[in-house]
């Protein structure tokens, strides 16, 4: 109760939103997923106590690197926990920068409780970025680091580190999502659809890198773009009452872009679907020769050929991402091969894109891996 407060003080989420976060940052640390994920990156749990035979390869054991870090984002709730706990699974100790509404640090005292060496190992409290000598006592001899948040954070970072020190920097990302013909053929899977892709886009108010910013809906189905336009807002507002706005309207740039939208629906280009419960924005078939808006709770809804056409508009403005969500009932190789070309590292359904599992390589990076070195014997 102290955290969700303190992190809904922090953050400016609704405390439903909170919940949700919380219930699945702690809900994915369970033994068993822990245990797949180093087992799966390392060959097995044995390679973290001794040689362990690889076929065709050098027998190899794994040692933790003795020093980590680990520097959060503003804004996404606990991401620096799933890193913590693999850096203590590999035995480093390690260095958290905590945020006001200590987390971490609630994390390492409850730890305590129960496994006192390993809170023993977690150095978890706040410091300003802009104090360059606060972040140089902390980072400059750590053997690996990592770290969230936008490229000029990272370039800081990366300046204040040793030369051989590990470097592993999560920049800001967004993801997209992608309807087909075939969940538009019927009510009930494009209602699913929609459903989904509100919950991925209103969550935490649209910000983190799994927020959903542009969808992609296939042309030539029985419900056109704009039918599904209206079903995609009436889920919204639905949406909307389960995790309320962090705010009471849309803010400049927001307010901005609708009324530039709504100017290009009156001459008759796209549509706009404006929140009437709470804040968001919608928007039709918004111009192509402009990125998306990467704004709060503000969806781009794109009609589009098919794969070929929605590559072709992430190539245009070469968008960094994270995921691409589908919607739950059609499976087809040309949508696996746009995802894999799209450069994501991950694909979702619509509607889990806020839940990524802990077994996931979030970033396209191992878990535990960064936080390890390998010793083989030959």
């Amino acid at each position: 109760m102290r955290a969700t407060r303190a992190l809904i003080e922090r953050t400016g989420y609704t405390e439903p939103v909170v919940d949700y976060a919380l219930d699945a940052l702690f809900g994915a640390l369970d033994a068993e997923a822990i245990a797949s994920t180093i087992a799966g990156e390392l060959g097995s749990l044995a390679a973290l106590d001794g040689f362990t035979v690889r076929p065709g390869r050098p027998d190899v054991r794994y040692a933790g690197l003795a020093r980590a870090a680990i520097v959060a984002s503003d804004t996404t709730i606990g991401v620096a926990l799933p890193a913590l706990v693999f850096a203590l699974c590999a035995g480093c100790r390690v260095i958290v920068k905590d945020r006001s509404d200590r987390l971490i640090g609630a994390f390492a005292e409850t730890l305590g409780d129960e496994r006192p060496e390993l809170a023993a190992l977690i150095d978890a409290f706040p410091w300003h970025g802009a104090d360059e000598a606060a972040s140089r006592a902390h980072l400059g001899d750590a053997d690996v680091v990592v770290a969230y948040g936008g490229d000029e954070t990272l370039l800081a970072i990366r300046a204040l580190l040793r030369a051989d020190a590990r470097f592993v920097a999560f920049g800001h990302r967004t993801s997209v999502g992608y309807v087909t013909r075939k969940a538009l053929g019927s009510d009930a899977p494009a209602r699913e659809a929609a459903l989904g892709a509100a919950r991925d886009a209103l969550l935490y108010d649209g910000d983190g890198c799994l927020s959903l910013h542009a969808l992609f809906v296939e042309r030539g189905a029985t419900l056109d773009v704009r039918a599904f336009g209206r079903i995609l807002a009436d889920a919204f507002e639905r949406t909307a009452i389960e995790f309320p706005a962090g705010y009471t309207r849309l803010d400049a740039r927001a307010d901005a872009y609708r009324r530039s939208a709504l100017f290009r629906a009156a001459q008759g280009e796209g549509e706009v679907l404006a929140g009437v419960v709470a804040p968001h924005l919608i928007v039709i078939d918004p111009p192509r020769a402009e990125p998306p808006p990467f704004l709060r709770r503000t969806l781009a809804v794109y009609g589009v050929d098919g794969p070929d056409d929605a590559r072709t508009i992430l190539q245009r403005h070469a968008l960094p991402l994270e995921a691409v969500a589908f919607d739950a009932v059609t499976a087809r190789a040309d949508l696996e091969s746009f995802a894999r070309e799209s450069g994501a590292a991950r694909i979702a359904t619509l509607g889990d894109l806020q839940r990524p599992p802990l077994a996931g390589d979030h970033g396209g990076t191992g878990r535990i891996l960064p936080f390890v070195r390998a010793i083989y014997r030959a």
